[in-house]
């Protein structure tokens, strides 16, 4: 059998197609990665494999043919290994154009790539990956696993009916600029890069920005991201409407619930046990150290949090175990866990407008309740007025009704009996006087008449 020249591996379009577009989001990852973000439910296939490695092997085995392929065609190269032994791949310039095109993305969306990542092993781009995955919980095709063994096809099943994550891979950006000054694409020194930015309206997440931090860098300089993405929502420019707004707003849309509050949009910091640093420690201490930046103004009932990032903290771990829809993240300034949206979001805010909406209801139905036992009813007919009638009735102006004690029918009759009465007191008053003048008439006439003999014989 001749072998294959072009794609060596025997790979696929579609499977090319699945390396391209995660490494486009992700810049730098495993073949298990693509692998479980591409094709989720070959995570559940070859499971009467002898250990976890060989399972690994066979069900990233065509991804690692397709990425082999890839390289070979110049979009994708070898970056190095992590710290476990996973070999990692990321794209070329040529790459990172070619997925642009499948995630139809401009140039300037696709964020910036990772240097060396592998050489120092690629431990923060891992983070950013599993971040990815956790918040996103690729569920499987089950129609693709027939014949498979009952245990693996009930851990499908599980993951289907897990909660939902959030978005797909296409909601997802890395490594992205966020330019205090400059442009998007040349942000000037000291702009901040956010690890990943979430757009997911579906999902009820129009705009979330994700910092990871594996438990190395000290809470000062996790803190010191923060004045970086304060400056950057501060920062405001004209949108190609003439509009001037903030410069993030002319790229996402707002959330929701930042339009409400005049908030900035959130941030969620997600901390992954790697190095010696407590994660539960380094949230305390970034909160403490952040707190200008996200300390709202209590209003008794609720919080408000006009020109602040709300930032939400939880543990890769957490995140895995719960999910978004978990009680898994803590929002800076609160006591208790909840879920993501209830984190970023201003619920007792929400309670609050909804407890002045149903007060302001209930004060309209009762002054509605009192205003209408004080409607007029006509006194013919006994019916209520109407609206505009009682307006005519109170009315001093011209608008003033003729009968104010009547409603509008009973009016009208009232006017038409009067205005026949009229009418025919002046065909009355007519009559007369026609009579009158007709007597005047006569009386003259007779008056004129010849009086004496002559008079009468003449006649």
């Amino acid at each position: 059998m001749a072998r294959r020249t072009t794609n060596a591996a025997g790979s696929t379009n579609e499977l090319r197609g699945d390396v391209l577009r995660v490494l486009g989001v992700l810049k730098v990852a495993t073949a298990d990665q693509i692998q479980r973000l591409a094709s989720p439910h070959l995570t559940y296939r070859h499971s009467l494999k002898a250990s976890p490695a060989k399972q690994k092997e066979a069900r990233t085995a065509s991804h690692r043919g397709a990425a082999n392929d890839l390289r070979r065609h110049g979009l994708v190269l070898d970056g190095g290994r992590t710290r476990g032994g996973e070999e990692v791949r990321l794209l070329t310039a040529d790459g990172l154009a070619a997925a642009a095109i499948d995630l139809d993305r401009e140039p300037e969306e696709m964020g910036g790539m990772p240097k060396s990542a592998g050489r120092s092993g690629a431990a923060h781009p891992m983070s950013v990956n599993e971040i990815v995955i956790a918040l996103i919980r690729p569920k499987p095709d089950l129609d693709l696993l027939a014949g498979e063994p009952a245990a693996a096809l009930a851990a499908a099943q599980a993951a289907v009916d897990a909660p939902d994550g959030i978005g797909t891979l296409t909601s997802y950006a890395t490594e992205v600029a966020l330019p205090v000054k400059g442009t998007w694409k040349n942000p000037a020194i000291g702009s901040a890069r956010a690890d990943i930015v979430v757009t997911a309206p579906g999902s009820r997440v129009p705009l979330l920005f994700v910092e990871a931090d594996n438990c190395t860098e000290d809470a000062h300089l996790i803190a010191a991201k923060f004045d970086k993405y304060a400056r950057f929502f501060q920062r405001d420019e004209k949108d190609a409407d003439g509009i001037e707004k903030s410069l993030w707003a002319t790229r996402w849309k707002a959330p929701e619930a930042t339009l409400s509050d005049h908030a900035h949009p959130p941030v969620l910091l997600v901390f992954n046990q790697v190095g010696k640093r407590p994660a539960k420690k380094q949230m305390a201490a970034v909160a403490q150290l952040t707190r200008p930046h996200w300390k709202g103004s209590n209003y008794g009932d609720h919080h408000s949090y006009s020109g602040c990032i709300p930032i939400v903290a939880t543990t890769l771990d957490l995140l895995r175990v719960h999910g978004p829809a978990g009680p898994a993240f803590w929002r800076f300034g609160r006591d208790h866990r909840e879920p993501l949206l209830d984190a970023i979001g201003n619920p007792r805010l929400d309670a609050a407008r909804i407890r002045t909406a149903q007060e302001q209801r209930r004060r309209e139905a009762r002054q509605a309740a009192e205003r209408e036992a004080q409607r007029p009813v006509c006194k013919d007919c006994g019916d209520k007025f109407t609206d505009v009638r009682w307006a005519a009735a109170n009315d001093r102006g011209w608008g003033r009704a003729t009968h104010p004690d009547l409603c509008e029918t009973c009016d009208e009759r009232t006017r038409q009996a009067e205005s026949q009465a009229e009418d025919a007191e002046r065909e009355r008053q007519e009559q007369e006087r026609q009579r009158q003048e007709q007597e005047r008439l006569d009386e003259e006439a007779a008056a004129q008449r010849p009086t004496g003999w002559f008079g009468r014989r003449r006649s």
